[in-house]
């Protein structure tokens, strides 16, 4: 144990304590294996109630013996009356405090407790609200503890406000029980519930419907508190600049704001006579629906993710039957409703016109940040005055570091997007160790700010070449490009998500890491393919192309792949469609 002197026995003192531990062995096997019998001859009776004490006194982690001791207690249900049954059952609960006074953080004597608890013909919930502060009080990072204490808050009706004012408490006699913050995110949005109507205002329950309880639902939670939130966890951060619980909870609320559920994109190809449908999350078509009408006549199609690794994606495609929508002197009119939603999306296919599509803008603030009010903004922007003057005074300080990140995205993303590059720069100095997690988060925010570039643009093609990305994210959002440009950046591979570039017809990756081209898969409209400098490797990472019928430009200089003795002629077999190979 931390914190005891280590004290040297001799030979006689250590032989002494072997035959002690073999005589209480010996006892414990002994009664151990009465129960197994016992339990094995269906026998619940109080010797045996008796035998499961005795063990689980001095080991209470022995699940078997808790199952055991549930069978016995049920069977004294159906013999005993009510009366007998409470007092059965408060003796438990007696039984059980010795138990976590072994363990306190034993598994099997909290899960128990919950089990004779909810069983109870007369609980006493206060009791044990109160018994869950005293074990909160020696440890508040007690997990059991604190799973234990929901359960009772949701049985007993412990009204939210009450649940709130006792994490205040704990927070304000320890700024790091993160736990403490945790719950509090659970518990804002049941009290100050932000309104779909009005979001800046708070939206409070009815004077007349009982007060809500925790652990129901979440939701984001109205301004008003959330500006309150931030002082006081300002306070927290400002304290010890080096504890993680505030910052996590800081970020939280900081968090952008959860898009609507909706068909974002339709998109109709007149030439693969193909319908492509891009949803604000990823979802299971399968599951929740997808009706295809066009020209008011319902279609039967067969729904299909991009790729085939996903059951869930936000990019679902089908195909139309041959000659529906082949002839460019037709106009076609198409609906897609999302019968799990009340929500459908048009899209009209004009004469003249090979493709045609319907979607949101992704310059919507919502899409990348949270939508801010001109007092939220105000507050934020004072937010990062004080971590840019708390940065000053620590200036190795990466979760101050981090938070000023975000704080930039929330304000002004592409304003700030240079001094956000900085400080990236300085957290992977600061914290190597987590380097790679900096690149991976900073390759994210450079998407965004690109894909915002591109949409006030209002061009079809990605560049984002020379920017150190690491990973590729938000590709849903790429439906439409059919141009994009990675090169010299840091990529590993093409992900299986990729394939959400359904109109992608060059494709420019030179000067990357790539091994792996998993998600150029079924790019019907793909043509150019550039990987100079690259890492592929063999003839089967190139397997995915042969996905892509219209390939005819592929350039492969400077990979290890071109190195194989006569590796020519065997792409030329792989992927016939190329015309111009270059080696």
């Amino acid at each position: 144990m931390h914190g005891r002197v280590k004290i040297k026995s001799t030979a006689q003192q250590e032989e002494e304590k072997r035959k002690e531990r073999e005589k209480k062995l010996k006892i414990y096997v002994a009664a151990r294996d009465a129960c197994f019998s016992k339990r094995k001859e269906g026998i619940w009776d109080d010797e045996a109630l008796q035998l499961t004490q005795q063990l689980l006194s001095s080991n209470p982690d022995f699940a078997t013996l808790w199952n055991y001791r549930r069978e016995i207690l049920m069977h004294l249900e159906t013999v005993k009356d009510k009366d007998e049954v409470q007092k059965i059952y408060e003796a438990e609960l007696l039984f059980l405090e010795s138990c976590l006074k072994v363990n306190p953080k034993s598994y099997g004597s909290w899960h128990h407790r919950g089990w004779v608890s909810a069983r109870l013909p007369q609980p006493n919930w206060a009791r044990e609200l109160s018994l869950c502060d005293h074990c909160l009080s020696l440890d508040d990072r007690n997990f059991h503890c604190w799973d234990y204490r929901r359960m009772v808050v949701v049985m007993s009706g412990v009204p939210v406000d009450q649940e709130l004012e006792f994490t205040d408490r704990l927070i304000g006699s320890n700024f790091s029980n993160y736990s403490s913050w945790h719950y509090r995110s659970t518990l804002l949005p049941l009290l100050h519930l932000e309104s779909p109507e009005h979001p800046s205002p708070c939206h409070e329950p009815p004077l007349t419907s009982s007060p809500p309880s925790p652990q129901i639902h979440s939701h984001r939670i109205c301004e008003e508190q959330l500006l309150k939130e931030y002082e006081l966890v300002q306070n927290a951060f400002f304290t010890d600049p080096n504890d993680q619980s505030a910052w996590f909870y800081y970020r939280w609320l900081l968090g952008r704001a959860e898009r609507e559920e909706m068909i974002s994109c339709v998109y109709v190809s007149r030439e693969e006579e193909r319908v492509a449908v891009a949803f604000s999350r990823p979802v299971n078509v399968a599951s929740v629906g997808l009706l295809l009408v066009l020209d008011g006549q319902p279609q039967r199609v067969e729904w299909r993710s991009v790729h085939p690794c996903f059951k869930h994606s936000p990019v679902w495609i089908c195909d139309l039957p041959p000659g529906t929508i082949n002839d460019i002197n037709n106009e076609h009119n198409l609906t897609v409703h999302w019968t799990e939603k009340p929500t459908n999306r048009d899209c009209a296919l004009y004469t003249g016109r090979t493709e045609s599509w319907c979607r949101d803008s992704a310059t919507d603030q919502e899409l990348f940040r949270s939508e801010l009010s001109v007092e939220k903004t105000s507050v934020l922007q004072s937010e990062l005055q004080s971590c840019n003057q708390l940065q000053e005074l620590e200036p190795l300080n990466k979760w101050c570091l981090l938070t000023i990140i975000l704080l930039m995205r929330a304000l002004d993303p592409l304003g700030y997007e240079k001094e956000t590059l900085a400080h990236f720069q300085t957290l992977k100095e600061v914290d190597s160790m987590r380097s790679a997690y900096y690149s991976d988060l900073c390759s994210k925010f450079m998407i965004e700010n690109t894909i915002l570039k591109m949409e006030y643009a209002e061009v079809r093609v990605f560049s984002i070449s020379e920017k150190n990305l690491t990973t590729l994210c938000h590709l849903d959002q790429l439906l439409l490009v059919t141009h994009i440009n990675l090169s010299s950046n840091q990529l590993q591979r093409l992900p299986p998500q990729f394939a959400m570039l359904q109109c992608l017809e060059v494709l420019e990756a030179d000067n990357n890491c790539i091994e792996n081209l998993e998600g150029v898969y079924h790019l019907l409209k793909l043509e150019e393919v550039r990987l100079k400098n690259n890492k592929i490797s063999t003839l089967t990472d190139l397997q995915p192309l042969a996905s892509c019928p219209k390939l005819k430009h592929l350039d492969l200089r400077g990979n290890p792949v071109t190195q194989m003795a006569d590796i020519e002629p065997e792409i030329v077999k792989l992927l016939p469609s190329v015309t111009d190979l270059l080696l």
